[in-house]
């Protein structure tokens, strides 16, 4: 069984059980990336002739982003990782946890280079109505998995960690952050922050597997678990996700206030609604809102490619930290309007999950 308490019978990785999860482990080891790699700095001087409602954006989203990875390890350490069985689970939680700190990181070095107010920034998410109701609703999940009464091993223990799955995984890093990826690219489609937005396409195709983890690990958990198969409890799941995508709706509307070029809440919220459908039918669940998706240029924009396909490696010379650097990193297809300036290149994301 997938799911239930680690014994020492459980520490030996051959014969391998869930195949998928070390496949999804080697991918994600071969995707290493380090967020000083990329010359934000180079992006200065189109942030010093954008608009304020347009660096408002900016800062709102880092407001969320930078506390946001650390909730999704927590969530990984005491919620997910302490209730598996599986040791090539265990590999790859463990790197997406590394990943998760990645991140972190990334988004600090946002935060240096830009000239940002990084205590304002930081209090947004304790302040900002929409931001606290977004992590209250995380840690209501969460919280559940650290409870002395959770008994892991029987229905109801099970139907917890799939309510935190779905909330942390689904929720948070296949809806929330896919909003927000699709704003921060948004600059890029105008030729406006072209590094910060191929940070933002490491990111998104971390988060990618990430998903795409957890997808899989609802699958199998229900599989070996068909006690769970109930409408009473499929219902729930959609509840759960739809609360979340409420939230968003709030939280879209507090980062365009007025809007900028192209950009509104509205035009977010649409998408919000269509990753949504998607995360539900991905689940095997009908799809609730039925949206359609406007922004069509995110395919693109994200190298949409079937999980199969490892990525080939190049040389690719570009800045770290201002200084010229040779690396080794995956290939993919140059971004639609980026062909005339060199970046670092953001790979393929698995098929399915990019939008």
């Amino acid at each position: 069984m997938l799911i239930g308490k680690p014994s020492p019978d459980d520490m030996s990785l051959h014969p391998l059980r869930y195949q998928w999860a070390y496949d999804l482990y080697n991918q994600a080891v071969r995707n290493t990336w380090f967020p000083h790699e990329i010359a934000l700095k180079e992006d200065l001087d189109d942030w010093a002739k954008m608009t304020e409602d347009e660096k408002h954006a900016v800062k709102f989203l880092m407001a969320f982003f930078n506390p946001a990875e650390l909730i999704v390890n927590r969530s990984i350490a005491l919620g997910i990782y302490p209730y598996l069985k599986s040791p090539e689970c265990h590999l790859y939680l463990a790197k997406q946890m590394w990943e998760e700190a990645n991140h972190c990181v990334a988004f600090e070095y946002v935060l240096e280079t830009f000239p940002f107010d990084r205590e304002n920034i930081f209090s947004l998410h304790l302040s900002v109505p929409s931001m606290v109701a977004k992590e209250a609703y995380i840690n209501k999940y969460m919280k559940r998995m650290t409870e002395d009464t959770l008994a892991i091993e029987t229905t109801d223990g099970k139907k917890d960690f799939i309510r935190n799955l779905v909330a942390t995984n689904i929720v948070m890093e296949g809806i929330w952050f896919y909003s927000g990826f699709m704003v921060a690219l948004s600059f890029r489609q105008r030729n406006q922050l072209r590094n910060f937005g191929s940070m933002i396409n490491w990111v998104l195709r971390d988060e990618s597997l990430h998903l795409k983890f957890g997808i899989n690990l609802v699958h199998n958990i229900l599989e070996e678990n068909p006690e769970l198969l109930t409408e009473d409890f499929a219902n729930e799941i959609r509840d759960i996700i739809v609360e979340g995508v409420n939230l968003e709706t709030t939280y879209n509307k507090d980062l365009f206030p007025q809007g900028i070029l192209g950009l509104n809440a509205e035009y977010v919220n649409q998408y919000v609604q269509y990753v949504a459908d998607r995360r539900m039918e991905e689940l095997g669940l009908p799809k609730f809102y039925n949206a359609t998706n406007p922004a069509k240029w995110m395919s693109t924009a994200t190298d949409v490619y079937e999980l199969v396909n490892f990525f080939e490696a190049q040389n690719t010379s570009y800045e770290v930290d201002g200084h010229s650097a040779t690396v080794k990193k995956p290939a993919s297809p140059s971004q639609g309007g980026d062909e005339d300036k060199p970046e670092p290149t953001a790979p393929s994301i698995p098929s399915g999950v990019g939008e």
